[in-house]
């Protein structure tokens, strides 16, 4: 079972690292890619274009893994699984724009513009002694 400290541990992680490995599956082979996340507490997004393989494989597969955290530091990571979902909602997409997104979307009222919800169904956070702790 996990504590506060462990939860504040993997938020604190997706905080300081927004850019991680995105995998999901295409045919029956994974896909990975690199993707800038945010978050509300534990539920993840990611901002994509809504002609993109990856809309077609979570449509397809909605199951996918996420990388966040390591550093080349031994630093601590976190692996997520979860299922992902399509969100137009536009309020989400004004919170969650970013400019650095502008060489791929034009702004937060862009309509291909939207986000991947990702609700995770198991996190293990894993620190530089190669501990797992799963949540």
């Amino acid at each position: 079972m996990t504590n506060n400290n462990q939860m504040q541990e993997v938020i604190n992680i997706i905080d300081s690292d927004h850019v991680g490995v995105l995998s999901t599956m295409q045919g029956n082979k994974p896909h990975a890619r690199y993707m800038m996340f945010f978050h509300d507490e534990l539920q993840l997004y990611t901002a994509t274009n809504k002609t993109t393989h990856k809309v077609d494989e979570i449509q397809d597969n909605p199951n996918v893994h996420v990388l966040l955290g390591y550093d080349h530091k031994g630093d601590k990571y976190i692996e997520l699984q979860g299922k992902a979902s399509i969100v137009n909602d536009q309020q989400l997409k004004e919170k969650y724009w970013n400019e650095q997104l502008t060489p791929w979307l034009d702004g937060p009222n862009d309509p291909e513009y939207c986000l991947l919800k990702i609700d995770p169904e198991h996190i293990e956070l894993v620190d530089g002694n190669n501990e797992t702790t799963v949540m």
